[in-house]
Parts: structure tokens; sequence; C-alpha cells
């Protein structure tokens, strides 16, 4: 067995960051569309902007996602090929 933790450091960011249903849902979401707007996610889920746009920040952190700006929009599209998987294999 390896006692090098550090090296699953990243993966375990990532877990925690799908460990909660909103997050879950905002992947899916945007697997399923390739990509969104917080006012889409706003109306889809039907939660405060300010909720979501926090569930966005942690999502980012572990880098499963990326916001691209134009304008003064910003459209999420996950990035992250694991997080990907790990959705795939949980058939969300």
């Amino acid at each position: 067995m390896n006692r090098d933790y550090e090296q699953f450091q990243q993966t375990a960011e990532l877990l925690k960051a799908l460990g909660h249903p909103v997050r879950l849902c905002i992947l899916k979401g945007l697997l399923d569309t390739g990509g969104c707007n917080v006012t889409h996610m706003t109306h889809c889920l039907a939660l405060p902007q300010s909720t979501i746009s926090q569930h966005l920040q942690k999502l980012k952190q572990a880098k499963i996602i990326e916001g691209e700006r134009k304008g003064l929009e910003i459209t999420y599209r996950v990035t992250s090929d694991l997080a990907k998987q790990i959705m795939t294999l949980m058939d969300l």
C-alpha cells in the first residue's frame, strides 16, 4: 500500500465537490446541454442565483467546470474527463 496521499488529493477534491445533490444536478444539466449560463440554471433548478453561484464556485475550485465569458454572460461547461466518467458510471 502506498502512503503517498498527495497523489490522491485532486481526486478527493473532485469527489467532495460531487458530494452534493445540487452540484450533481448542475453537472448533469451541463453535460446534457453542452453548457449553459446561470440564468438558465436558475430557471431549471428553481434556486436563487446566489445559491447556484456558490455551487459553481465549488465546481470551478475542483477543476470540474470552466466558464467562458461572452459579454456579460458566462457559459459554463464540464471540462473534467474524470467527472464525466463518474457521471456516466453513476448513470446520471
